[in-house]
């Protein structure tokens, strides 16, 4: 590992140790299990097929692909040819994807089946320089070759050999990928990573959440999102066995899958604390007294948890038989830690999973940075709930004067592709990143990020509001699924609130409210009184400048199909503010 300066040596320690069942693809049709050598010969066959068809150093290919083995096949046998990896979110709709091969001049595409190579079989004519379309499985249409093909066209006794040959040309200092950060406005920035860039963050990241080979890893974030990405360089570099699935089938899956670590993003534990709470809304009485006691039982000995310490005593012990082991068998009841990261994780959430023994670490970053920038750790004293731990080893971080977060270190990008005047915005004469977020950091150097800093709201009076922290409470309440805030330059603060459908209408049926459509039920006089309590409560520990004045009950709920989220779960606030404008507007209205 010390040693290792592209991505392609860290696969090298994998594929020495990898088992029988290294690699498994787990989908709601069952399991597919792929062993180690079968791993590199299929990779090994893959870069020359890819090479035959003519890609070579320096060309770009795309990848959309769900998370699967392949996924990672053609990442390394595009990384070994020292071509360049463009992954795409399966999200994007044909108009968003045209923009990625054209700005980056990709030849080539591999992608998953016959439904997302529609997508590229729609865009192509205006992709000129995208000559070849490859299939990963399904049939394929005119034009489009199978991916097995161009594996089979590359099998050869020495491919093995040909493939660590290569391996060895490539350098520190080469790009690995363009990734196109999903952005809240505009067109998406193209950011150039290199091997280096992502060994350093390896490295690093594997000193605050240290895994081995006795571990088991599941990844269901997006493989095309930088944080799963670097994770799963992460466990190559240890020799991690991992299981694949959707980030849509992991709630149905993960019980079975049994991971003992893996990532997700702050949406990911909501859903599972509201299926753990929405259980205990429907017991009887007594289970939900017992849950009770049982969670402050747990939460008593978070600070044991911290420091390494097994919880002990005949209180703890009965709490965990009875109602905390419960719920980390609902994660498959072998997870050593987890870690959050994309978004702010609300503390609640936080506690309320450690206090069932669930260790989170929760971190920070940014595409540009490889991700890691901040994150919490494992061993005693490296964990301080409410922050995003310190910087890890090599990463400089300091303040500027209006409080936004910069950073020197190894990760940093090469820069956005074709963007020489916004990459020169993004670095300071010194060569430090700014990353646009707003924070804070200890005595003892733990980082808090506060918001970012293009969203803050500054009242007509000139007070700045910080919406995260506020967002985020208001999403306590299990009716709202999102929360919009917003007040820049207005008298007051006030709120959108995005419904959560399925709680929505288990409430309705739970207090017998009537109603003719979801619509009509998002306005209904007692789902606002609702909505009136959590903002009530949301307020009573907020400055008055800072309290919600008014809110109103979208129609809709935010998502990435309505443009109104990224494919990370980001609200775009200005597609938001422009799309409900009358709406806030109204608010305003004396």
């Amino acid at each position: 590992m010390t040693t290792a300066r592209t991505v392609l040596d860290l696969y090298r320690v994998e594929s020495e140790t990898a088992s029988a069942d290294h690699y498994v693809h787990v989908t709601l049709d069952g399991r597919h299990t792929v062993d180690g050598n079968r791993f590199l010969e299929r990779t090994a066959a893959l870069a020359n097929g890819l090479e035959k068809l003519g890609i070579a150093a320096g060309d770009r290919v795309m990848l959309l692909s769900d998370n699967r083995p392949e996924w990672q096949m053609v990442d390394l046998a595009v990384a070994d040819l020292g071509a360049v990896d463009v992954p795409v979110y399966e999200t994007l709709i044909p108009e968003q994807i045209a923009y990625q091969p054209r700005d980056s001049g990709a030849t080539a595409a591999v992608v998953e089946n016959p439904e997302q190579m529609e997508k590229f079989l729609a865009i192509r004519g205006d992709c000129p320089e995208l000559e070849h379309l490859i299939q990963i499985e399904g049939g394929t249409a005119h034009d489009v070759v199978p991916l097995e093909e161009i594996t089979d066209g590359g099998r050869s006794g020495d491919a093995v050999d040909a493939f660590w040959r290569r391996a060895q040309t490539v350098e520190a200092e080469d790009l690995l990928t363009i990734i196109y950060t999903s952005g809240t406005t505009g067109n998406p920035k193209g950011v150039m990573l290199t091997h280096g860039n992502l060994v350093s963050n390896v490295r690093s990241a594997i000193e605050r959440a240290p895994v081995s080979k006795d571990d088991f890893a599941l990844e269901f974030l997006p493989l095309c999102h930088s944080f799963e990405r670097m994770l799963g360089y992460t466990y190559m570099a240890q020799g991690v066995p991992r299981a694949y699935c959707s980030i849509y089938d992991v709630g149905a899956l993960i019980a079975d899958i049994k991971p003992t670590v893996f990532a997700g993003v702050p949406r990911f534990y909501e859903k599972v604390y509201e299926q753990v709470m929405e259980r205990i809304g429907s017991a009887s009485p007594l289970r939900r007294a017992i849950f009770r006691w049982a969670r402050q039982v747990g939460s008593h000995f978070v600070s044991d948890l911290l420091r390494g310490e097994e919880p002990r005593g005949l209180a703890y012990a009965a709490a965990d038989r009875l109602v905390l082991s419960k719920v980390r068998e609902g994660l498959g009841g072998r997870v050593r830690f987890c870690i959050s990261g994309g978004a702010p994780l609300a503390m609640f959430l936080n506690e309320f999973f450690h206090s069932m023994g669930v260790r989170i670490l929760e971190g920070y970053g940014l595409t540009e940075t490889s991700p890691v920038i901040a994150v919490n750790g494992l061993e005693p004293g490296q964990t301080r709930l409410g922050t995003v731990g310190r910087p890890i080893t090599g990463v400089e971080t300091f303040f500027a004067e209006d409080g936004e977060l910069c950073v020197k270190g190894p990760n940093l990008m090469k820069g956005y592709w074709n963007l020489d005047e916004a990459t020169a915005e993004a670095f300071d004469p010194d060569g430090a990143f700014h990353t646009g977020d707003v924070g804070e950091a200890d005595e003892d150097g733990f980082i808090r990020i506060t918001d970012r800093k293009k969203d803050l709201l500054v009242t007509a009076g000139g007070k700045n509001v910080a919406p995260q922290p506020i967002e985020n409470r208001l999403k306590e309440s299990p009716l709202v699924d999102n929360a919009v805030l917003v007040g820049d330059c207005r008298r007051f603060v006030a709120v959108l609130i995005s419904p959560a459908p399925e709680e929505v209408e288990r409430w309705a049926a739970a207090q017998g409210v009537q109603y003719e459509s979801v619509e009509d039920l998002y306005q209904h006089p007692r789902l606002r009184s609702e909505y009136a309590h959590a903002v009530e409560k949301t307020n009573a520990d907020l400055a008055r400048y800072e309290q919600i004045k008014k809110f109103a009950v979208l129609p809709i709920t935010l998502s990435v199909e309505g443009g109104q989220l990224t494919p990370t779960l980001k609200v775009k606030r200005r597609v938001v503010e422009d799309q409900f404008g009358d709406v806030i507007d109204g608010l305003y209205e004396e």
